[in-house]
């Protein structure tokens, strides 16, 4: 699982008892899974579908640094389906997990239409370790 998108525990995103408000955390998580989605899918006519059971594992407080890794599992023929964990940068200790978040690629009237993708894609950077002096 890849873990980019990192957060910083703020005072406005805390709860009355003082740990990170779930729905702040749900708001990030779907965020940063439709971006995932649609850069997968290379399309920006992506919709949240269906996210399945959310198992909140422990909390964060102000002042904690989670980040959120995601990953595709499935590829459907209008579908992308992505598993979500955060969790503490620090201590590496599991905020929350999700293990299926269903996204759908839409054309450009709303209807879903297939992407043709079968498998993750990314664009990496090449680094050339070749001397060109």
């Amino acid at each position: 699982m890849n873990f980019h998108t990192r957060k910083w525990i703020k005072p406005e995103d805390l709860n009355p008892n003082g740990t990170l408000f779930g729905g702040t955390l749900l708001r990030w998580i779907d965020e940063e899974a439709v971006i995932y989605a649609i850069v997968q899918l290379g399309n920006p006519h992506v919709v949240t579908k269906y996210i399945s059971e959310i198992n909140f594992v422990s909390s964060a407080r102000q002042g904690d640094i989670i980040e959120l890794g995601i990953i595709a599992t499935h590829f459907g023929n209008t579908s992308i389906t992505l598993t979500c964990e955060v969790r503490n940068k620090i201590t590496r200790k599991t905020i929350l997990s999700i293990d299926k978040l269903v996204f759908v690629n839409l054309n450009e009237d709303g209807i879903p239409t297939p992407h043709g993708k079968t498998e993750i894609t990314y664009a990496y950077m090449s680094i050339d370790k070749t001397n060109k002096d």
